[in-house]
C-alpha cells in the first residue's frame, strides 16, 4: 500500500506554520521543514509548487484557524477584542504570522482580503454612517489596541509594575483593552438590531 499522502501532507503544512511563524517567510528554510516533517523536502515542491506558495497556504490555514476560535462579533466589539486578545496570548504563532505577512507580502491573499471585507461589511450593517469614523477604521483600530500589548517593545512592557505577561497583568491589559474599545464606540449610535 502507498504512503498515505494526506498525512505527509498535514506534517509539512504543520511543520511549515511553526518554521514560518518563527523565521517568517525569507528566514524558513525548506530543509527544517522537511526535517521536522520528517518528510522529503521534494515533497513540499511536489505539493505546494514553492516555499512562497506554502506561506500563503498556511497564512490562509491561520485565518481560518483564528476566525474559527474567535468569532467576529460586530455588536461586541469590546467582547471580541478580549476574546481575540485571549486568543492570541495562548496561540501567539498566530500574531507573528500575521506580522511576517504583513513585513514580506506586499500583496495580502484573497482569505485576508476577504475576512476583512466581511468585517468590514458587518460592523457597516451594524452600526449607523458616521462621517467622522469608517467602518474599515473602527476594524483597524480595535485590531491595533488587541494586539498592542502583545506586539509593543519589551522597554515598555518592562514599565509596567507587574511582570508583562503575568495572569494578573494580561488581566488588566485586557480590561483597559476592552474599556478602550468602548471607548472608541461610545460616540456612534447604538448597534442596529
Amino acid at each position: 500500500m502507498p504512503p498515505d499522502a494526506s498525512a505527509t501532507k498535514k506534517r509539512l503544512l504543520d511543520a511549515a506554520y511553526a518554521e514560518f511563524a518563527e523565521f517568517g517567510l525569507a528566514g524558513a528554510r525548506v530543509d527544517r521543514i522537511g526535517a521536522a516533517a520528517e518528510a522529503n523536502k521534494r515533497l513540499l515542491y511536489v505539493y505546494f509548487t514553492n516555499k512562497e506558495t506554502l506561506f500563503d497556504i498556511v497564512v490562509a490555514h491561520s485565518i481560518e484557524q483564528m476566525s474559527e476560535a474567535v468569532p467576529f462579533t460586530p455588536d461586541d466589539l469590546p467582547g471580541y477584542a478580549g476574546a481575540l486578545f485571549d486568543h492570541l496570548v495562548k496561540n501567539p504563532q498566530h500574531l507573528r504570522l500575521a506580522t511576517w505577512a504583513q513585513l514580506e507580502r506586499l500583496d495580502a491573499g484573497p482569505s485576508e482580503t476577504n475576512a476583512y471585507a466581511t468585517k468590514i461589511k458587518a460592523i457597516a450593517d451594524t452600526y449607523p454612517p458616521d462621517g467622522d469614523l469608517e467602518p474599515a477604521d473602527i476594524l483597524a483600530l480595535t485590531l491595533g489596541l488587541t494586539t498592542a500589548w502583545l506586539g509593543s517593545s519589551s522597554a515598555l512592557r518592562a514599565q509596567s509594575a507587574a511582570e508583562p505577561f503575568s495572569p494578573e497583568r494580561l488581566a488588566r491589559h485586557r480590561a483597559a483593552l476592552v474599556a478602550a474599545v468602548e471607548a472608541l464606540l461610545s460616540t456612534r449610535a447604538d448597534p442596529q438590531p
